[in-house]
């Protein structure tokens, strides 16, 4: 695998620090407004907490890689905290599913992989892939320590939904619609087609999958390049 240029360490790192300060800044403010169904901030920085849920996975799974920093205490630290964040993931068996998707994409061995080109049962394997009965019990009591400390609503509309819109944005365009269906190509995966902007809204360029089994070690900001050098090769 190829390692990070300083620079990519220096930004990789900057971006991750970036979201996950975001994430808490806009989750504080959420928590302690007043919810009104006219003010059209609310909605917007709703969304904006839901993009960066994502991109909470999204810097976990730049550390699976090795993509933040090239010191590895650092990436790797970066990464459990934005697990962590992402109602306690368990950073390790992320890092163990997710090596094992890379190794034996599209098998019975893949965690991320069903053989049932369907939704619903899909998600269900790979909600079970991940989720553990210890990562449950600290949701359940983080969710009852918030409560205790803001308004109910605002818990569930701020703290807990966006983290379930995200997790099934994740799956779709991470998992779900790049991987189902027959593909013979030899990361058995399509990819979206040309459109950064839409390709940075919808999952932090990750439908722009091939590309990412194509050159695992590039970190999600430099995706939409591979996607132009590939493009220029003639090959996607």
């Amino acid at each position: 695998m190829k390692r990070l240029s300083n620079f990519d360490s220096v930004i990789g790192a900057f971006t991750a620090v970036t979201i996950i300060t975001l994430w808490v800044t806009n989750l504080v403010y959420l928590l302690n407004c007043e919810v009104t169904l006219y003010d059209w901030k609310i909605y917007a920085l709703f969304l904006v907490q839901t993009h960066l849920y994502t991109g909470l996975f999204i810097t976990a799974h730049d550390a699976i890689h090795q993509c933040i920093s090239k010191i590895r205490f650092v990436n790797n630290r970066l990464g459990r905290i934005a697990s962590a964040l992402f109602m306690f993931n368990s950073y390790s068996r992320l890092h163990d599913n997710h090596m094992k998707h890379h190794r034996y994409n599209g098998t019975s061995k893949d965690p991320d992989y069903h053989d049932v080109d369907s939704f619903f049962p899909w998600f269900a394997k790979f909600v079970s892939a991940y989720v553990t009965w210890k990562q449950i019990v600290f949701v359940a009591l983080a969710f009852n320590l918030l409560w205790y400390m803001f308004p109910v609503e605002n818990v569930i509309l701020f703290y807990t939904l966006p983290s379930i819109l995200a997790t099934f944005q994740m799956f779709y365009f991470g998992t779900f619609a790049p991987h189902t269906g027959t593909h013979e190509n030899k990361h058995k995966s399509r990819t979206l087609s040309k459109n950064h902007l839409w390709a940075f809204v919808s999952c932090y360029f990750f439908g722009y999958h091939y590309e990412h089994h194509d050159a695992p070690w590039i970190p999600w900001w430099r995706l939409f390049h591979e996607k132009n050098k590939l493009l220029q090769e003639g090959m996607k």
